[in-house]
């Protein structure tokens, strides 16, 4: 597999998106992390990486499908991280300002890693 570099950035991001929230946990201000958070990673995560490996796939078999695809995927990422929002929520009603805090730390942290590297590896195609 070729696309070994982007799966392996995405690893070396995702160790270094957890050390701050180890940290808090470790120094004893685990008030500032919601209940659930690691649920939260995880998923946000996952997320992440499934729009990454369809983004990197539709790149491979389409290169003119680039675009349509991170939109599609974007979206769809954006519309699941809602749902799951509402869920999260609904469930476990956690501090309003802390879970905001926190998930906007998961979230745009990912989508920027998302866009920072796909957009990395679209310059790399164009190079060639």
């Amino acid at each position: 597999m070729k696309n070994y570099k982007p799966l392996l950035s995405f690893l070396i991001f995702i160790i270094l998106l957890a050390v701050p929230p180890l940290a808090l946990k470790y120094t004893g201000n685990n008030d500032l992390l919601t209940p659930g958070f690691w649920m939260l990673f995880f998923f946000v995560s996952f997320l992440t990486l499934l729009a990454t490996l369809f983004i990197l796939a539709v790149q491979a078999k389409n290169g003119e499908m680039y675009a349509p695809a991170f939109m599609g995927a974007t979206g769809f990422k954006l519309l699941v991280c809602l749902i799951l929002v509402l869920i999260f929520i609904k469930k476990m009603h956690p501090d309003k300002i802390i879970f905001v805090v926190d998930f906007m730390y998961l979230y745009f942290l990912n989508m920027a890693f998302e866009i920072y590297g796909l957009l990395r590896n679209l310059r790399n195609q164009n190079l060639r």
